[in-house]
């Protein structure tokens, strides 16, 4: 058996960010789960929940920020999920970057909307 019969000669294929990919994930759900509980912590607090609570809420700069990072790290998010469900199940290349491109367009604008209502508070 020659040395190339087993794998020595094997050509590895792939983008190789699974790794960069996994952890990201990992990371914005932190980032996600620390939003919503915090989130949580605001509606189960002993004061009355009224509409001049929740804007002075957002009105403050820090949340206006923290808010934003939640968003963004939403759309890191959701981008990293949606890319391979694309990848692993969309097969014909030109209908793959199609779907990627509305993808992209789609969560930037959500992005824009999302900082005009974070910052029209």
């Amino acid at each position: 058996m020659s040395q190339k019969d087993y794998g020595a000669q094997r050509l590895v294929v792939g983008a190789h960010y699974g790794l960069r990919d996994w952890l990201a994930q990992r990371v914005t759900a932190v980032v996600l789960a620390a939003y919503a509980l915090f989130l949580l912590a605001f509606f189960v607090w002993p004061q009355p929940l009224s509409y001049a609570r929740w804007s002075g809420l957002f009105a403050a700069q820090p949340m206006k920020l923290f808010s934003l990072v939640a968003f963004v790290a939403l759309l890191f998010h959701v981008w990293i999920g949606v890319r391979d469900i694309w990848m692993d199940y969309i097969k014909p290349v030109g209908l793959r970057l199609v779907l990627q491109s509305a993808t992209i367009v789609w969560l930037v604008a959500c992005t824009g909307w999302a900082v005009q209502v974070l910052w029209r508070v």
